[in-house]
């Protein structure tokens, strides 16, 4: 069994501009741009730990603020087993961690981010 505890450094680097991103569009209250790259942080982050659960926080976070219970009960639930799920390589890959998906259907992965997981 492979146990994840530390992101790449290249990995981090796109989780960090994502977020960036993400932190841009809702401080300009582009909502749907802004949850775009926190779906997009959550695929780059979600085999590490850390990361996995960040995405996730912001996510619960982001439902707070926009008053959407469906979201806000979905990223609870995902915070009481996403990093465990994460440490132990055993995560939906491609899944964007909303309330709006199932929490373990996998999904396709972007092109852009799915090179950059091939990259070692």
């Amino acid at each position: 069994m492979k146990f994840n505890v530390k992101i790449p450094k290249h990995l981090k680097r796109v989780y960090h501009k994502e977020l960036k991103y993400y932190r841009y569009y809702l401080r300009v209250k582009q909502y749907s741009k802004a949850w775009y790259h926190l779906e997009r942080s959550h695929i780059i982050g979600q085999s590490y730990p850390v990361q996995h659960m960040n995405s996730h926080w912001l996510m619960l976070k982001f439902g707070l603020m926009q008053k959407d219970t469906k979201e806000v009960f979905g990223q609870i639930l995902r915070l009481l087993v996403g990093g465990l799920k994460s440490f132990i390589n055993h995560v939906p890959l491609g899944n964007t961690g909303g309330a709006n998906v199932p929490p373990l259907k996998p999904m396709p992965i972007p092109d852009d981010i799915k090179n950059l997981m091939q990259m070692r």
